[in-house]
């Protein structure tokens, strides 16, 4: 974590080993997420124009994971973006865009490949 206080975890939330967390913006997690090992949230960019990087810029945009998602091994979710309700994104997955609610989204960059019906 860089801080730690920019963190808010809803219940019944559940993070395997080695789960990294840059929360230099808000990252805020919903009610029955559980996180497999070795994933990454991070809030933090640099300028893409290297005058700007070398001078030390940084920004951090914050992240947003709805209820009842599930985040495969070895994901990674970059600065900005939010997923939302009733998600699974596959292992291995570069989450670079919003995911919308009850989708299965896979790849790099993670894209929804399907809707998930939701039971009711």
């Amino acid at each position: 974590m860089t801080y730690g206080y920019n963190i808010e975890i809803g219940e019944n939330f559940y993070a395997n080993h080695n789960l990294i967390i840059l929360d230099g913006n808000k990252v805020k997690f919903g009610d029955n997420v559980f996180v497999a090992p070795n994933c990454g949230f991070y809030t933090a960019g640099h300028p893409l124009d290297v005058e700007q990087r070398n001078k030390g810029l940084e920004y951090a945009k914050p992240i947003e994971v709805g209820n009842n998602v599930w985040i495969g091994g070895n994901v990674v979710v970059l600065p900005g973006v939010k997923i939302g309700n009733n998600c699974v994104i596959g292992a291995g997955s570069v989450v670079v865009k919003d995911i919308p609610d009850n989708s299965l989204a896979v790849g790099n960059p993670c894209k929804a490949i399907r809707t998930i019906e939701v039971q009711k």
